[in-house]
């Protein structure tokens, strides 16, 4: 246990190293949550007026609406994760990116993440339906079984950014690479999960500590504006994290293709990222 979450530092420091260097990466995941918000929003309307998922159960309708859902949710994200991978590639290369670069990488890759939408949108979809008809244990294997799926296309968006492949192919190739270099379980990615967990659960219990606090002693609307400044602190948490993520997963890519680490990144600790079979 400590020696995972000595791991996980490890690759929050380096990751950050390259953040640091550019920071304007972090406005992807800003953008890529209100995009993903305001999809949200517009699936809203239809579901409640139609009431879709009314008595629990997901009818033919009510199939193809949470497709077109999961299709939009997952456009967005995979579009702007793009962006933020195709940007770092270009940092981890020894270029400059800007904004501009990533946004170009991710509209040239349209098709591909199109693709890559629609195969996560199935399996999405399919282990939800799956999820509701299943007992605790099956529940149990499908959340193993989501698991495997977020391991097995580690690196698929990093492939689609290099390659010009198609998603059923960047899956293969990512498992491949995956299994060849370090192995299938990727305790790097779950180590910086945990670390970004753990500061999560500090910034939340902090956040609702003083905003009790505030309450008690200055009244509602401090309480209220402790709560906002929380909420924004949890927010750029979370934003902090999906950046390091897309960052880490350019560089392991860039690791299994080369044979050696990007800049920014000292060998040991990626190969430290990935415990073998």
């Amino acid at each position: 246990m400590f020696d995972k979450v000595s791991r996980s530092w490890h690759l929050v420091k380096a990751s950050a190293g390259v953040l640091r260097t550019d920071k304007e990466l972090l406005l992807f995941p800003v953008i890529s949550s209100i995009a993903t918000l305001l999809v949200a929003a517009t699936f809203l309307v239809p579901v409640l007026g139609l009431r879709l998922f009314e008595g629990g159960e997901i009818g033919p309708m009510g199939a193809i609406v949470g497709f077109l859902f999961y299709l939009s949710q997952y456009f967005v994200i995979f579009f702007f994760n793009t962006a933020l991978v195709g940007a770092a590639m270009i940092r981890l290369e020894g270029g400059d990116p800007t904004v501009a670069d990533g946004l170009r990488i991710a509209r040239g890759k349209l098709g591909a993440i199109l693709g890559y939408a629609a195969l996560a949108a199935t399996v999405g979809l399919v282990l939800k339906m799956l999820g509701e008809r299943a007992g605790a244990v099956g529940k149990i294997i499908i959340s193993l079984i989501g698991m495997a799926w977020t391991l097995a296309t580690f690196l698929v968006v990093p492939i689609l950014v290099s390659r010009d492949i198609g998603p059923v192919d960047a899956v293969k190739e990512s498992v491949d690479l995956l299994k060849r270099t370090w192995g299938e379980n990727v305790v790097g990615n779950v180590g910086i999960n945990l670390a970004f967990g753990l500061v999560t659960a500090l910034v939340v219990v902090l956040a609702v500590g003083l905003t009790v606090a505030a309450a008690l002693v200055a009244g509602a609307a401090v309480a209220i504006t402790v709560a906002v400044l929380g909420a924004i602190a949890i927010a750029l948490v979370a934003v902090v994290q999906a950046a390091l993520s897309g960052i880490y997963a350019a560089a392991v890519y860039r690791y299994a293709v080369d044979g050696a680490a990007p800049a920014g990144f000292a060998g040991g600790e990626l190969q430290a990222a990935f415990r073998p079979k």
